[in-house]
């Protein structure tokens, strides 16, 4: 194992599923490129939680862009981490923020983006968004390519 992944107990080793986002462990590795100005971009596009109030399944297509700096994301743990809230009762706000929230304490990130593109729930679509602050001079970071909600408009 090489010293940028030494220490992960998810990649490369048999996982179970998280029972709650509480108890996923979002793992990160060194960043060989920590210097550099770059951007991250994962998507989910099938992300699913649960509405708190009535238990049916929520769906959600989610893009992370972030900056490093001295860490990235592991990808196998996120998308555990991500898989998790399959059973977890939670607003779309509460999600969105919360993913973002875990990921920002992980990875220490100069910078991050979230887009919660939520499908609609009683007919109104909820898009979510969270920014850690203004994008970096000099840090290209494409649109999201997510166009929002449109139905039959």
């Amino acid at each position: 194992m090489s010293t940028y992944t030494s220490g992960l107990t998810q990649l490369g080793h048999a996982a179970a599923q998280p029972a709650s986002p509480e108890t996923a462990v979002l793992e990160r590795v060194s960043n060989p490129q920590a210097g550099v100005l770059y951007a991250v971009r994962f998507t989910a596009p099938e992300f699913t939680s649960l509405c708190p109030m009535t238990g049916q399944p929520d769906f959600a297509h989610l893009v992370i862009d972030y900056a490093p700096r001295d860490w990235l994301i592991e990808s196998k743990s996120l998308k555990l981490y991500l898989t998790s809230f399959r059973n977890h009762g939670a607003f779309h706000e509460d999600c969105t923020v919360a993913i973002a929230r875990k990921f920002i304490e992980a990875a220490e990130p100069r910078w991050l983006r979230i887009g919660g593109y939520w499908y609609p729930r009683g007919g109104i679509p909820i898009d979510v968004f969270h920014q850690t602050g203004p994008i970096p001079e000099g840090l290209w970071v494409p649109d999201q390519g997510v166009q929002t909600y449109r139905g039959r408009g």
